[in-house]
């Protein structure tokens, strides 16, 4: 009972951050934006670790990050390997293709892989400040991207809490706040968004970004899940990096200056190549 209640716990931490980064980039928005090439980048890297763990039966043992063993590079190569079985692997890869996917159209490539990086060097240095020092033995500890992907996912939540939804609208007595308020003072241009769709309270967003580092706190209070713990540092990063680099961020960019190839072009080219060889 304990290990399917910390299964559905992680899975409901990801969809929180999931919808925190569907209603950060706006979700009628997502068929005209560009293709995240850096998310397309570290979602292959992944799947060539799931192949070299196929062709190679060592590759585990040479590249996890078993505290038994030494190698300065476990620390990221472990990342790339993924020990939950088909089904676990199939669900990393996925939450890292989709977190990364949202986190490149907010933060842009560059940023979005620094906190990637972070996400993978920095909580090992945070528990040795808070004194959590020892090594899990747990062999399911030793290799995995959802670590570092939900500490990505956690920077979208913070990000929506301080910058507001895409598709958002002030509540009854908060007029003036959202993210229509900061206008050319926050991404240089105002706002161009899809009206297709109805619009979220502003409240509802914060809620929603909130509950990421509260139920990731639950989770490590009560679990001791990892998964909680990064989401809470991910968190914390990413307000700090959105007070930061507020007025270089470009989230809207797409809406202003469309690409030639967006997502809604490439699904239709897949489309009519699936249905030609058919």
């Amino acid at each position: 009972m304990g290990s399917v209640l910390f299964s559905v716990t992680t899975a409901a931490l990801m969809v929180l951050m999931f919808k925190g980064g569907l209603a950060l980039v706006g979700e009628s928005t997502l068929g005209g934006r560009r293709i995240p090439w850096a998310a397309v980048g570290l979602t292959g890297i992944a799947l060539a670790g799931v192949v070299l763990q196929v062709c190679w039966p060592g590759a585990m043992g040479a590249l996890d990050a078993d505290p038994a063993k030494s190698g300065w590079w476990r620390v990221v190569t472990s990342v790339f390997m993924q020990n939950g079985g088909f089904g676990g692997a199939a669900w990393n890869i996925a939450t890292l293709a989709a977190v990364a996917g949202f986190a490149e159209w907010f933060w842009g490539a560059p940023l979005t892989l620094c906190l990637f990086a972070a996400g993978i060097l920095l909580p090992e240095r945070i528990d040795a400040l808070w004194g959590q020092t020892s090594h899990s033995t747990d062999p399911r500890n030793f290799a995995g991207s959802s670590g570092a992907t939900y500490f990505l996912g956690a920077t979208l939540a913070a990000a929506l809490l301080l910058r507001g939804g895409a598709d958002e609208v002030p509540d009854k007595g908060s007029q003036g706040e959202g993210p229509d308020a900061e206008g050319s003072a926050d991404e240089g241009a105002p706002r161009q968004i899809a009206r297709k769709t109805a619009r979220t309270p502003a409240g509802k967003n914060r809620l929603l970004a909130l509950a990421v580092p509260v139920l990731g706190l639950a989770m490590w209070l009560t679990q001791e899940n990892g998964h909680g713990l990064v989401a809470c540092y991910g968190f914390a990063l990413g307000a700090l990096a959105r007070v930061a680099f507020r007025t270089v961020l470009r989230p809207d960019r797409d809406l202003r200056q469309p690409p030639r190839t967006t997502m809604a072009s490439l699904a239709g080219l897949v489309g009519r190549r699936a249905r030609s060889a058919t």
